[in-house]
């Protein structure tokens, strides 16, 4: 049985995989958030040309929804790797973020 999933979890999880292939060097700020550029653009890729109608229903096919899971998985790896390389904790910063948006745009 494996522990309930957890962003603190997932982050030792990818910093142990990199580790085990020595590519800690590899992973400063700048190449995360390059490497997370990338992942999101294959994202955006898979729904360049779709209308609207056709990107909400992406999911049906299950080829394109398995390359659209893949891709958001890619994305929050890297993101994820990224916090975990400056100290930034990922639910406090968007906690932090919706509570300024409430502010900025009230109802």
């Amino acid at each position: 049985m494996t522990d309930p999933l957890d962003v603190a979890g997932l982050q030792r999880r990818l910093a142990d995989f990199a580790a085990a292939r020595n590519w800690q060097q590899y992973h400063t700020p700048k190449n995360l958030a390059v490497a997370l550029s990338v992942e999101a653009s294959e994202l955006v890729e898979i729904f360049q040309w779709l209308t609207p109608e056709e990107s909400a229903g992406v999911m049906a096919d299950p080829d394109t929804a398995h390359r659209v899971t893949d891709e958001v998985a890619d994305v929050l790896a890297y993101l994820l790797q990224l916090c975990e390389v400056l100290g930034i904790d990922p639910l406090a910063a968007l906690d932090a973020k919706i509570d300024r948006n409430e502010r900025r745009f009230p109802i």
